[in-house]
């Protein structure tokens, strides 16, 4: 999407709409013609992203067997996938756009999707006897918080670029813990 590209570049605050205009070729009344504001086109671009997202995600979960696969797929796309779709990983982190009402509510969709698909790929394991969990909500949110903690480090801070090592340590803790 070349709107997306365009946020990508400059951010939200920063993208003008004759920006927008120039990179679609088109006239800026033209752009007004199909959006009333830079903010429906950025909610467009974002909830675009959104679904190149859950496609990704249920993609590799479907890629897939068995239940530990499930989870190493599901980490390591949704990490990388993040990366990639700027537009909306500022949506559901960037805090300077909260005054958007639909901001929040993609923020929620995003966490109940998610909290769905992880308690999902428990779910299967339990029934598998490959995972043992003794509460798969709270098992969930522990999953989705230490990828949260994640982001920071990967996406911010780019010193070290070895992703798979440290998607593959927070891995190894959850399927193996850290007691002997």
């Amino acid at each position: 999407m070349i709107a997306g590209q365009v946020f990508s570049r400059h951010g939200f605050k920063k993208t003008t709409m004759e920006e927008i205009a120039r990179a679609l070729r088109m006239g800026k009344s033209s752009v007004y013609y199909y959006f009333r504001s830079k903010e429906e086109i950025f909610e467009a671009v974002v909830l675009h992203e959104a679904n190149v997202l859950r496609n990704e995600l249920t993609a590799a979960i479907k890629s897939v067997e068995s239940p530990v696969d499930k989870m190493r797929n599901y980490v390591f796309v949704r990490m990388k996938s993040l990366e990639k779709l700027s537009n909306y990983y500022n949506t559901i982190f960037d805090r300077n756009l909260d005054h958007f009402d639909f901001i929040e509510k993609i923020r929620a969709r995003y966490d109940r999707e998610e909290l769905a698909i992880l308690r999902l790929i428990l779910y299967l394991g339990v029934r598998r006897k490959v995972f043992r969990i003794e509460n798969s909500e709270y098992t969930a949110l522990a999953v989705q918080t230490a990828l949260k903690g994640l982001e920071v480090p990967l996406f911010w801070q780019k010193k070290e670029l070895n992703i798979e090592m440290r998607l593959n340590a927070i891995l190894d803790v959850l399927f193996y813990g850290i007691l002997q």
